[in-house]
């Protein structure tokens, strides 16, 4: 097989299996927050406390995977120009 068409295979694969993920599962974890909806702090003893409530996440501790807004951006665009 040459190199040139195994690659192409290679992305078709990946590719698939991308928006397999962001069919199955739409939503991840926030990068900031881990998925937790709020920072970690520690008093002055060390202990872990809970900390402000995450902005980028808005506290819910989840986030619109890439994949699947494009695809919601696609299908309200399509939709918008499909519309009597």
């Amino acid at each position: 097989m040459p190199p040139a068409l195994l690659a192409i295979a290679l992305l078709f694969g990946v590719t698939f299996c991308y928006v397999a993920v962001c069919a199955g599962s739409p939503f991840g974890n926030c990068r900031k927050c881990r998925g937790m909806g709020h920072a970690l702090k520690t008093d002055r003893k060390g202990r872990l406390k809970r900390g402000k409530d995450c902005r980028r996440c808005k506290a819910t501790g989840k986030r619109i995977r890439a994949g699947r807004w494009l695809y919601n951006r696609w299908a309200r665009i399509y939709r918008a120009g499909t519309a009597d």
